[in-house]
């Protein structure tokens, strides 16, 4: 008979599901909130516990264990534009952490599971949290090299008015954009990211004709900055000044935030440029 120790079944759970909620989130250049990744992780640990209670045991299901890591990913990037990349990313991660484990359980004599998947050891909690984190680590390197730009990405937080938005960006070397006014560097952002908290007069596919109303309007927020790229000799971008940018929490001042009419990824999982800042 396998006595089971509920709040060590917790902690490893929530370790456990912590990491992989998190790591998905990083993988996908998601937006990571850490107490709503903790939040989820909390499911994940108490459904783990539930199901060795009286009675409780139908949660074992495999429609209850694919509705709780819906809902798991749903309570930890709801609302993120990218939250289908990283339910599908933390499904395949979970599947890759369930394959280790396996693999340690065949190479040793102890067993890291019981009956219904659920992660339980009673050897060295240490030396399991220890695994836990080093399969963390393994997942993030190998998918990062997978896809594109991983390991250049930063949180960015725009402020705009009274209001805050908070992106994933990708560190480009290749950014150079500056504010013609005082050499400052520029953020670029895709338009629909910021679409929700722009002034009326904004239009990124009319940039001229933006800032007049924005003139018109009585605000000098607006700004056109000239740039350069493949297929785009000479071209204007709409800028806004921003009251605050911060990278990774680190604050930055009054940049100016140009908005691009198109996407700025190819599929790396971000939605604004920064240089060497």
């Amino acid at each position: 008979m396998t006595v089971v120790y509920i709040d060590l079944l917790f902690l490893l759970n929530l370790t456990a599901n912590y990491l992989l909620l998190l790591a998905a989130g990083r993988i996908a250049g998601a937006v990571l909130v850490r107490w709503r990744i903790a939040l989820g992780a909390a499911l994940g640990a108490l459904y783990a516990a539930l199901i060795f209670l009286p009675g409780l045991v139908w949660l074992a299901r495999w429609p209850c264990k694919l509705g709780l890591g819906v809902l798991m990913a749903l309570t930890a990037y709801g609302g993120e534009r990218r939250l289908l990349r990283v339910t599908v990313i933390f499904f395949g991660a979970s599947a890759a952490l369930a394959g280790a484990v396996l693999g340690l359980e065949l190479l040793g004599s102890a067993s890291l599971t019981l009956e219904h998947g659920v992660f339980y050891s009673p050897i060295d909690i240490r030396l399991l949290l220890l695994s836990f984190v080093a399969c963390y680590f393994v997942l993030s390197l190998f998918f990062r090299r997978a896809g594109h730009h991983g390991d250049g990405l930063a949180r960015l937080q725009i402020v705009l008015e009274e209001k805050t938005v908070e992106v994933t960006a990708l560190r480009d070397t290749g950014h150079t954009l500056t504010d013609p006014a005082d050499n400052r560097p520029v953020v670029v952002v895709a338009w629909e990211a910021l679409s929700r908290d722009l002034p009326p007069w904004a239009d990124p596919a009319d940039p001229i004709g933006s800032v007049e109303r924005c003139h018109a309007a009585g605000s000098r927020q607006a700004r056109l900055i000239p740039y350069r790229a493949v297929g785009v000799e000479h071209g204007v971008l709409l800028a806004v000044r921003a009251r605050q940018v911060r990278v990774d929490g680190k604050p930055l001042g009054r940049l100016l935030v140009a908005l691009s009419p198109t996407a700025v990824d190819d599929g790396g999982g971000y939605q604004a440029l920064i240089g060497g800042i």
